[in-house]
């Protein structure tokens, strides 16, 4: 999900509809890599968010979230390198002594735990620990929204209903089978896999795979304040307010060498205005403060266009695929020429105006694979290569689109048009989305479609639409692979098992194919001919309209002059936090 080697998942939920705001590199960093870095000093990061999605490491799944968390708090097997360019995508022994053994075809990988490394309490952490950590995800009515690698890989069996066996340590239902999956031998732990899984390694860099110490497991919870074993710890955190990390004095330099830690503490502030929060970047008015979101279009514009402030900003593509998910599941989208007529509505030219124009917005995408991932990547037929693509819509085209749909689906016909029932569109609520809003109902309407919105506060934004129960019509989502194969885009988006279907399109009559197509595709070790599979896939997606309006964007990020040490950390998507430090 990159413009590089990628590894990426969802984009942070401050995302809009039109405003490419996700996560970027450092534009100065070729000044700051000469700077001696400094230690000491409060490092602030502000957001409009009124809270981070989830903390808890079995539940963090947006790519800047995981770089900071990895960063500061927690620790995984094996990590990134913190360095800048493509040698960061490379993997490096973190909690473990190498980046695993691998035997048996790749089904069974060996970690063994380096010596020294202890939580937050002084204690040691322990083979146990990183199999509880593991266990936690397949509670899944208590640990919800993380990614789902391991809950497929590891060799538990399924029940008749596709679920694991095995339940989680809270009940420790089928117990046994987890047990046989993961087991510990001294400090070394071993997973078994139910298949080849040549990059198993990539999969634990997540926090998913993260130890957990049982005693301190408060299950639902954890998610307000996970037991850290990085080198700072939550010394406290309140939504809407802040968020605070100290040092961890029980950390050891000497056990680790990915984070150099810079900073005395780190405090994260939530729910400002984004008029405050953009004023404070456009003035520089607090320099030690990195900004976790973008800034408004105009003031982006300002920011961008004022000489002084080159060294504290970056524009770049990003590692994300943006698009609209359509609920494809009974009684919302589960129509292919409503979804058609929808796409084809869509004024996108002045929606990319709105977002800044192409300069900072990017580009329309034809693909939920993004061109980075190279082998991967083919254009598609159809959607925006149509025909009958207007950049600032075909409201006639898609009425021809909703003729047909009033015979081949009366009751999908009569949802999107009648006056009392509407599409409703989930986005994270944030004044450009709302002005995005205005754009994108007066379009549908010029179409005959009547467009509502459910405006859901940003911090809370992906925890809410991946919630069936509380998921509508459309949700606006952003993705990247979260290494370099596509196995980690098209499997997660659009299958049941996924870590991130938003289209709820398991019960869709298309499905079964493309769930066949996509399993045979996890296994072939011909890379080339998975390659293909990955393609031919893609166009089957873009061919249901499964997702619309689709962009390969760009992203705008903004810090303070006294922040330094900022690159871009491309496995992550994100800065390298690790390295932050504040200037004297």
């Amino acid at each position: 999900m990159s413009a590089f080697k990628t590894s990426r998942r969802l984009i942070a939920s401050t995302a809009v509809i039109a405003l490419a705001v996700g996560v970027t590199i450092a534009s100065g960093s070729a000044a700051t890599a000469a700077e001696k870095p400094v230690t000491g000093g409060t490092l602030y990061m502000i957001t409009h968010a009124e809270q981070f999605d989830h903390v808890d490491p079995a539940r963090v799944y947006t790519g800047r979230d995981i770089a900071i968390f990895n960063s500061y708090i927690y620790r995984n097997l094996v990590s990134y390198k913190p360095v800048p360019g493509a040698t960061g995508s490379s993997l490096v022994a973190d909690l473990a002594t190498n980046t695993g053994v691998p035997s048996n075809a790749a089904k069974t990988w060996k970690f063994t735990l380096r010596s020294g490394v202890t939580w937050e309490d002084g204690s040691a952490i322990t083979c146990a620990d990183v199999a509880y950590g593991v266990s936690r995800p397949f509670a899944q009515d208590v640990i919800t929204d993380g990614p789902q690698y391991l809950v497929g890989a590891l060799d538990i069996p399924t029940a008749k209903d596709g679920s694991s066996k095995y339940k989680g340590p809270y009940t420790r239902k089928g117990q046994k089978y987890f047990n046989k999956a993961v087991s510990c031998s001294g400090n070394t732990v071993t997973f078994n896999l139910n298949r080849s899984f040549a990059d198993f390694n990539y999969a634990l860099t997540y926090p998913a795979g993260a130890p957990v110490k049982r005693s301190k497991d408060t299950g639902d919870k954890y998610d307000l304040k996970p037991f850290a074993n990085g080198p700072y710890k939550i010394a406290s955190y309140k939504i809407g307010d802040t968020m605070e990390l100290v040092r961890n004095s029980k950390w050891k330099k000497s056990s680790d060498s990915v984070r150099t830690p810079y900073p005395d503490n780190i405090v994260i502030r939530f729910g400002l205005a984004e008029d405050v929060r953009d004023q404070i970047m456009l003035d520089d008015q607090i320099p030690n403060t990195l900004n976790l979101d973008g800034l408004q279009p105009a003031n982006n514009r300002a920011f961008f266009a004022d000489p002084s402030k080159k060294d504290q900003r970056s524009n770049v593509y990003d590692p994300y695929v943006r698009y609209g998910a359509m609920n494809v599941s009974k009684g919302h989208m589960d129509c292919l020429d409503v979804r058609k007529a929808v796409f084809f509505a869509f004024d996108n030219d002045a929606l990319i105006e709105l977002a800044g124009g192409k300069v900072f917005y990017g580009e329309l995408g034809d693909n939920p694979v993004k061109p980075v991932l190279g082998l991967d990547y083919a254009k598609t037929t159809g959607n925006i290569h149509d025909p009958n693509f207007k950049g600032a819509g075909n409201p006639d085209y898609s009425k021809s689109l909703l003729a047909k749909a009033k015979t081949s689906c009366p009751d999908a016909y009569d949802r999107a048009t009648n006056p009392d029932k509407g599409i409703t569109y989930d986005l994270a609520d944030s004044a450009t989305n709302q002005k995005a809003a205005v754009i994108v109902q007066d379009a549908m309407a010029k179409a005959g479609i009547k467009m509502k919105f459910n405006f859901i506060p940003p911090g809370q934004y992906y925890s809410t639409v991946m919630n069936p129960e509380k998921q509508n019509d459309i949700s606006y989502g952003g993705w990247g692979a979260d290494w370099a194969n596509a196995s980690t885009v098209l499997p997660e988006l659009f299958t049941k098992e996924g870590g991130f279907n938003l289209n709820q399109n398991w019960d869709d009559p298309a499905y079964a194919a493309f769930k066949k197509k996509s399993d045979v595709a996890k296994v072939e070790t011909d890379r080339a001919k998975q390659a293909k599979m990955w393609q031919e896939l893609s166009q089957y997606v873009m061919d249901q309209y499964w997702i619309v309006r689709v962009s390969f964007g760009k992203s705008q990020q903004s810090w303070g002059s006294q922040v330094g040490g900022v690159y871009y950390w491309e496995p992550q998507g994100s800065f390298g936090y690790g390295q932050l430090y504040v200037k004297n």
